[in-house]
């Protein structure tokens, strides 16, 4: 097979349908998964995009071909595939490509438990094998058992978060036409919620908007109809709602560092002193938060594998990142950000106070929010941004995840290359909002030179 060194990414496998990606690949990646992982039976799912069942069921065959049974649990979201891992103790496989245009699909790959695989602990393997061929099975093909989790994944998040005893609550949703529509009503149904859905389709050429709430353009109808509505709460999901992004009342973002430090808090209340995982992105109010009530902070690197395997060798409660991944040590360390919406919903529905009222004790700085930059020598670009800054009294540099920049006056920017896109992404936080803005523009103006 053609070399794979264009999808397989960090830590998922992305590509462009059918170019870089289509139904032979998956079915050689799915021979090569049944390798490495062994066992007897993996889990698959997919999402709504129109690639997605054709892919995963071609990469059952190939699990299938190796003499491993599939346990198929058709349309879901990414956080129900870590569930029926989880669940199951099986190794999984989700087809999708998250918040990626429509002509993208990917595969998002597990060991039993919901366990990461990066390309140090197993993916390059994958690739290498899918890119010389397996050694056919010298035995009975396995089988494909169809099975429904989603009723399951419903009841055990409820077990998790209690709503039940909450005051009455508007909620705006906004699905995004992905699987946000297909998981929202199972979880939050028959609560006092009324949900006001929008574009609860299941549809995989998004046809409002796209599925990538990071981009504040993709919330302003979320906005709108809370401010329309009255709501109390808007929340908004990517493609495979594995994550979650959060307005109040007004319609305004709360940002995901803020949401981190909320769950965080109530996490530490649950078990005083527990470690918490934050990303080299998140506002610098996480681990101040998380020291203030009583809890350890560990800062980590981008990317869920490398969240996921840091809370294993601490056994951290929870850990958030500044994209809105949300991961708990109750739910196998994997990201659910529909978990982390029942925490804020709690939360809310708890309190007399509005949405707005309770973010304020959360967000503590100006932040940029992700701002990319399509750059044509991504390394040359973070070398010259490293040039105009290291020299400077008082500057301190690291490159744990690419390079991020800390000022005197407490202010500090991250600069680093997308997985997934041919992107550079820029954070950057100061103590105020103008002190920001004249970071963040200093930091394009040499991005983007």
């Amino acid at each position: 097979m053609a070399d794979l060194a264009s999808i397989f990414k960090a830590y998922d496998v992305r590509g462009v349908i059918p170019d870089t990606f289509n139904a032979d690949i998956a079915r050689a990646i799915g021979a090569a998964f049944a390798r490495v992982v062994g066992g007897e039976a993996v889990v698959v799912a997919h999402d709504m995009r129109p690639s997605s069942p054709e892919l995963a069921t071609a990469f059952s065959e190939g699990v299938t071909s190796q003499g491993l049974d599939v346990v198929f649990a058709g349309l879901g979201s990414t956080d129900l595939l870590y569930y029926g891992s989880g669940h199951l103790d099986l190794p999984g496989a989700m087809f999708t490509a998250s918040h990626n245009p429509a002509e993208y699909n990917g595969i998002k790959m597990c060991r039993a438990g919901a366990a990461p695989i990066s390309g140090e602990t197993g993916l390059d393997e994958i690739r290498r094998l899918a890119e010389e061929g397996v050694p056919a099975h010298d035995g009975p093909a396995g089988t494909v058992t169809h099975r429904d989790l989603l009723s399951g994944y419903a009841d055990y998040l409820r077990e998790l978060v209690d709503l039940s005893g909450i005051r009455p609550l508007k909620v705006v949703v906004d699905a995004g036409n992905g699987m946000g529509g297909h998981t929202v009503p199972a979880v939050l149904e028959d609560l006092p919620l009324e949900i006001v859905p929008l574009y609860f389709e299941l549809d995989g050429t998004f046809p409002n908007h796209p599925a990538n709430p990071l981009d504040p353009d993709n919330l302003v109808d979320l906005q709108a109809k809370v401010r329309e509505t009255g709501a109390d709460i808007g929340l908004a999901f990517d493609g495979d709602a594995d994550r979650c992004f959060v307005v109040d009342e007004n319609g305004d973002a709360v940002p995901p560092s803020a949401v981190t430090a909320l769950v965080a808090a109530q996490e530490l209340e649950r078990e005083p002193g527990a470690t918490v995982i934050h990303n080299l992105i998140t506002s610098l109010a996480v681990p101040e938060i998380v020291r203030e009530k009583g809890g350890t902070p560990v800062r980590t690197r981008v990317g869920h594998s490398f969240i996921k395997a840091t809370m294993a060798e601490t056994g951290a409660i929870f850990g958030g990142e500044h994209s809105a991944h949300y991961y708990f040590r109750e739910f196998w360390r994997a990201d659910t950000g529909m978990l982390a919406a029942m925490h804020v919903l709690r939360v809310l529905g708890n309190e007399d106070r509005s949405l707005s009222r309770i973010a304020e004790a959360y967000s503590r700085y100006a932040g940029s929010g992700e701002v990319n930059s399509k750059v044509a020598d991504a390394p040359g670009r973070m070398a010259a941004v490293r040039e105009a800054f290291a020299g400077r009294d008082g500057v301190t540099v690291d490159e744990l995840d690419g390079l991020t920049v800390s000022l005197p006056d407490g202010s500090w920017f991250n600069v680093r290359a997308s997985n997934t896109e041919p992107l550079l992404r820029l954070n950057v936080e100061a103590p105020d909002e103008a002190s920001m803005a004249g970071l963040r523009d200093e930091v394009l103006a040499i991005v983007r030179a």
